[in-house]
C-alpha cells in the first residue's frame, strides 16, 4: 500500500501545479494580444500639476486689468493684484504691472492694512465688524484699476519737481514733463498715501512720480 500511495505523490504535485501554470500562461498571453506597452510598468504620476494647484491655494481675490503704460499708444500693459493669505484679514496683496513682452516692470507688496486703513472715512460706528471690514477690502482689490485711476500727462508741465522720492532724479522729472502722452497710474496706499506711478523712457523702468 506504501508503495502504491509514493507512486500518486507526482500525480498530485502536477495537479496541484496545473493553476498556477494556466494562469501565468494567461497573464503572458493576454499581455501579447494587446501590445508590449500593456505589459510595461505604468510611469510615475506627474506631481507638476499638483505643485501648481497647491502654490495658488490661498490665492484669495485677483484682479488684472490691460491699459497702456509703457507704451502710450499701445500695446498694453497687463495690471493685476493678487491678493493670498489664509483669510481676507490676514493677506498680503501682490501688484505687478507686465509689459507686452512679458517683463515684469513694477511690483509691490500691499499688507492688508495698506487696503483697510481708508475704512475709517466710511464708518458709522467707532469700530467696524469683522464682515464689514472684509468687504471694504475686497472692494478695494475689485476697484484697484478704475479708468479713473489712469491719467494723462504722467506729470503737469508746470508741476514742481517734488524731491525726497527714490529713483525719482530731476532728469527723469523733466523727461516726463516733456511727455504730455505719458500715462500715470494712480493707487492708494494706506489711509492717505495716495501714489503716481508713470513709466520713464528715459531710465527705461517705472519711477513714482507723486
Amino acid at each position: 500500500m506504501r508503495t502504491s500511495w509514493l507512486l500518486f505523490l507526482p500525480l498530485l504535485a502536477a495537479c496541484n501545479s496545473t493553476p498556477s501554470a494556466v494562469n501565468e500562461g494567461t497573464v503572458s498571453r493576454a499581455a501579447d494580444r494587446q501590445g508590449p506597452d500593456t505589459a510595461r510598468a505604468l510611469p510615475a504620476p506627474d506631481t507638476a500639476a499638483a505643485k501648481a494647484v497647491s502654490a495658488l491655494s490661498d490665492t484669495l481675490r485677483q484682479v488684472r486689468e490691460r491699459h497702456n503704460f509703457s507704451h502710450p499708444k499701445g500695446p498694453a500693459d497687463l495690471f493685476r493684484l493678487v491678493f493670498r493669505g489664509p483669510s481676507i484679514l490676514e493677506g498680503t496683496g501682490e501688484l505687478t504691472i507686465t509689459d507686452p513682452g512679458g517683463q515684469v516692470i513694477f511690483r509691490e507688496m500691499l499688507t492688508e492694512p495698506d487696503l483697510e486703513a481708508a475704512l475709517v472715512y466710511e464708518m458709522k460706528n467707532p469700530t467696524a465688524t469683522r464682515a464689514e471690514r472684509e468687504t471694504f477690502v475686497l472692494r478695494r482689490i475689485d476697484r484697484f484699476f478704475l479708468p479713473t485711476q489712469f491719467h494723462t500727462p504722467a506729470v503737469a508741465a508746470k508741476t514742481p519737481f517734488p524731491g525726497g522720492i527714490e529713483n525719482l532724479d530731476r532728469a527723469a522729472w523733466t523727461d516726463l514733463q516733456n511727455r504730455p502722452d505719458a500715462i500715470g497710474f494712480e493707487y492708494l496706499k494706506g489711509k492717505e498715501d495716495r501714489r503716481v506711478i508713470a513709466w520713464s523712457v528715459l531710465k527705461k523702468q517705472t519711477v513714482r512720480v507723486r
